[in-house]
């Protein structure tokens, strides 16, 4: 019997009247991987001894009622360390690391009686937005399997989406979470930079990387959002923020909430029945009480440049660790210590990671740092300025979550800079350190369509607010994928 049809509220009920074990919930879900996970390819590894034992163990000392996910399964993105368990973050030139640790959201997910069932698939190094660049094998959309996936988060958003798993992890640095969660019609938050520990995350660019909730549905990702988020003392960027109730304000009017509509967010390059699907979206929240009214913020366009140098610069630095030395990858044709180092890398990175860590190298190099990467970070201080001065005014943003639905497979893979714009709405929010959501608002031509709210920092409560009115009034959120619905087989 299959339970991908049950939220995390009404599985916890059932888990605590005993009409359902962990154990059993947690086979239900390998089934469910077993018959769908040949379609989509969201996993790099299932962990189907360690999950039962893990559930079993749940089981001999009790549900915890007030726990609401004890004994609910989850995946998470290859990028987060796992001790004892193989993690490579899609790449090659990690291939059978074994981590001595646990990252830091590991630990909570399992304070919080979460059962942790697999890794998932990803762009390597989190370097990608389609779900192609995997060293192992490209991800698959749940709705149309010659469509991607969206990533880096690609295993993570569509085994959700596929009925796989109720709940997974991802990491955002560009839209790695809100972008696949818009192809694959599910909902996926970006949390404030900070919100989350960071310790444990394969580092990409690490002002930008934050680790957040894929769900099917918002009082989901708000209870996962809880389970993960507070101060951490191995993570120097975590804030000691306090940790609310992210549920709190969900169900209550947002009648008289001020919406932003940038106008930056649906002008040139975004698809016009995309267009047309934010516009009705955004109609809705008019009839909920809201108000929604046009603004700009003017920066935006210089987003993906200024993303590129600072992201590209910061992953060529945090790069530099795989080595061919200390761990992982080390080519067997060498002759020399130069030749750990360079066939080392040239052979276990992919062409992405390899292109970034070019860009990122050369941005920084003497002679071209003030042109490119001081210049960038000043651009992204007035990105930050937009948000501030449109945030004195209004409570969230509203916009695409990105500019098209999900393209087919191989159409991008040779043209980098198409791939790169797929990411013009969702780069700025991690550039200012935003919280954001995005949610399914609709479909164009049998695929979904993704919805951006943006809040302010440490707001992800107004956030959920707004999302689930939205939820509530419409039902693009219960619309499934054949493979859902018919099991995968």
């Amino acid at each position: 019997m299959t339970y991908n049809n049950l939220t995390v509220n009404e599985l916890h009920e059932k888990l605590v009247k005993k009409e359902l074990s962990a154990r059993e919930l947690t086979l239900s879900a390998l089934t469910d991987i077993e018959n769908r996970e040949p379609q989509v390819d969201s996993f790099l590894s299932v962990l189907t001894d360690e999950a039962l034992a893990a559930a079993e163990a749940i089981d001999a000392r009790g549900i915890r009622p007030e726990i609401l996910t004890d004994g609910i399964p989850i995946a998470i993105k290859d990028n987060i360390v796992t001790k004892d368990i193989e993690t490579t973050a899609a790449s090659k030139i990690l291939g059978g690391w074994v981590p001595p640790y646990n990252a830091t959201v590991v630990d909570k997910l399992k304070d919080a009686g979460l059962v942790i069932i697999g890794k998932t698939n990803m762009d390597e190094f989190a370097m990608g937005g389609s779900g192609e660049n995997s060293s192992v094998k490209p991800a698959k959309n749940a709705w149309d399997q010659t469509k991607v996936p969206g990533g880096s988060s690609s295993g993570s958003a569509s085994s959700v989406a596929s009925g796989q798993i109720r709940l997974s992890l991802g990491s955002d640095t560009g839209g790695s979470i809100r972008q696949p969660a818009a192809f694959n019609g599910i909902v996926g938050l970006k949390p404030t930079y900070g919100r989350v520990s960071r310790f444990g995350l394969i580092a990409f660019g690490s002002s930008l990387d934050q680790i957040g909730p894929f769900s099917k549905t918002v009082e989901e990702n708000a209870q996962l959002l809880r389970a993960i988020s507070g101060y951490d003392t191995k993570d120097s960027t975590s804030s000691d923020v306090s940790v609310p109730d992210f549920t709190s304000k969900i169900g209550q009017s947002i009648k008289g909430l001020k919406i932003a509509l940038p106008k930056e967010y649906l002008g040139e390059g975004i698809d016009p029945k995309v267009k047309e699907q934010i516009l009705t979206a955004a109609k809705e929240f008019e009839k909920l009480g809201a108000v929604v009214e046009e603004v700009s913020l003017p920066h935006s366009k210089y987003g993906i440049a200024v993303y590129y140098i600072i992201a590209s610069s910061e992953a060529s630095s945090n790069l530099q660790r795989f080595d061919g030395i200390r761990y992982g990858y080390r080519s067997k044709d060498i002759e020399n210590l130069e030749d750990v180092y360079v066939k080392s890398r040239t052979e276990g990175f992919g062409d992405e990671v390899k292109r970034r860590i070019m860009l990122g190298t050369f941005s920084l190099s003497a002679g071209y740092y003030d042109a490119y990467f001081k210049k960038a970070g000043q651009v992204r201080t007035l990105i930050i300025e937009d948000f501030k001065k449109v945030f004195e005014s209004y409570d969230l943003i509203l916009g695409p979550t990105a500019p098209t639905v999900a393209f087919d497979l191989g159409s991008r893979v040779d043209d980098p800079v198409a791939m790169y714009l797929a990411d013009l709405l969702t780069i700025p929010v991690n550039l200012a350190g935003l919280p954001g959501i995005s949610i399914p608002a609709g479909q164009v031509e049998g695929l979904p369509v993704g919805m951006q709210l943006i809040g302010k920092r440490y707001d992800e409560e107004t956030i959920y607010q707004a999302a689930a009115a939205f939820e509530a009034a419409t039902d693009w959120h219960l619309k499934q994928p054949i493979i859902f619905e018919k099991g995968g087989n």
